[in-house]
């Protein structure tokens, strides 16, 4: 049963050597994702004079996103598992498939990623605004609040289908496009509705670097619960185990 697996693991992950390459790997892989993602956005607003979410735009960030986490999860899954995503991390350990510790150094990691990449964003462009993830006038926060936990449960299941689950095969290979793909047809569809972030480091960045927290606990709240179910109900329903390890536990 998932919840029997989950596990705190040691405070000694926090310094371990194999685990601080793996938060370096998170720091970058959110750094290269978000740059993309985010200076997309920037990029289209400045072309279209400002003019807020347009057909093409959407279009746009569907593909930046989804181009810029398919390269973000294939440089780090041999390093960390190329989570990018704190929403991701929580689902894994909800499975059982990270400790609780090396997921808050995860955590740490993704959003100074986020961060920083907002920070270059912001210079790199003499001051543009990197801005926040934020709702259209015809929804509420608890529709953007649904929004975003039906959106992260279908990222993290894709995750553990083709990623983490034992029975995956050769999915492993196509699990960063089977990823993207997920996320960029998620901003098809939420995209103009409360920006699809389905990642709270990546609305993290930018509301910290414009300081701009309207609504913000929806990118936090949504994405984790969405997160956390799609990993215990994959976890419970769809993997057999015997009693191998966490997938990413360390050996001291």
């Amino acid at each position: 049963m998932p919840i029997l697996r989950i596990s705190l693991g040691r405070r000694e992950e926090a310094t371990h050597p194999a685990a601080l390459k793996a938060a370096l790997a998170e720091f970058i892989c959110t750094l290269i994702f978000v740059f993309a993602g985010e200076g997309s956005g920037m990029a289209f607003n400045k072309l279209s004079d400002f003019q807020g979410t347009t057909p093409s735009g959407l279009v746009a960030a569907a593909l930046a996103h989804a181009f810029a986490l398919f390269v973000a999860v294939s440089v780090g899954a041999n390093i960390s598992g190329g989570h990018v995503n704190p929403a991701v991390t929580f689902g894994a350990f909800m499975g059982g498939n990270i400790t609780f510790f090396r997921g808050i150094l995860y955590w740490i990691a993704q959003l100074l990623g986020s961060v920083v990449a907002c920070l270059l964003l912001k210079y790199a462009t003499n001051g543009m605004t990197t801005g926040a993830f934020a709702l259209s006038s015809e929804v509420t926060v608890w529709n953007a609040f649904v929004f975003e936990i039906v959106m992260t449960f279908g990222l993290v299941y894709t995750v553990y289908a083709t990623a983490i689950d034992p029975k995956r095969g050769s999915l492993q290979t196509i699990a960063p496009i089977a990823i993207g793909f997920i996320v960029g047809a998620n901003i098809l569809v939420g995209g103009a509705f409360d920006g699809a972030s389905m990642n709270p480091a990546i609305a993290f960045g930018p509301a910290l670097v414009s300081w701009d927290w309207t609504n913000h606990w929806v990118y936090w709240a949504g994405p984790l619960i969405g997160g956390g179910f799609a990993g215990l109900i994959y976890e419970f329903i769809f993997i057999e185990r015997s009693h191998e390890q966490l997938s990413t536990s360390i050996d001291f």
